[in-house]
């Protein structure tokens, strides 16, 4: 048993390198604004089915306990990776997240081509497709 549970551990390690990361590691990262605050977590990465980019990071904030909690897509390409935080960094505040597109449990969220222009729009980015 002691081999299995070294193996496990050997392959969880290998989640991530130098320059990649497994996915499970990315979800509940903190993200952080321009200003260094706290803004939300990685709730969930999006992928392209046909391309394989990372079209969202999928962040999410406010409610208690899950109740009320907002989903705010965003574009992958606008987030890095800020070691000294230990989580990612967006060039926006708290308020201008909070005035992006965003869905809830309650409402979802409709990913067709048209969110994706509204969202990539309010973001100023180069689009994944």
């Amino acid at each position: 048993m002691a081999t299995e549970t070294s193996t496990k551990t050997t392959a969880t390690a290998s989640d991530e390198t130098t320059s990649l990361i497994g996915s499970d590691k990315v979800e509940g990262t903190a993200v952080y604004g321009a200003d260094g605050q706290k803004i939300g977590k990685i709730e969930r990465v999006m992928l392209d089915k046909v391309s394989g980019k990372v079209a969202y990071a999928v962040l999410s904030f406010g409610g208690f306990m899950g109740m009320g909690e907002e989903y705010y897509p965003v574009p992958w390409s606008t987030l890095k990776y800020d070691t000294s935080l230990g989580g990612y960094r967006v060039n926006l505040t708290k308020d201008k997240l909070e005035k992006a597109p965003k869905y809830s449990s309650s409402t979802g969220w409709n990913w067709n081509r048209e969110n994706d222009r509204r969202v990539y729009d309010y973001y100023r980015a180069s689009p994944y497709w």
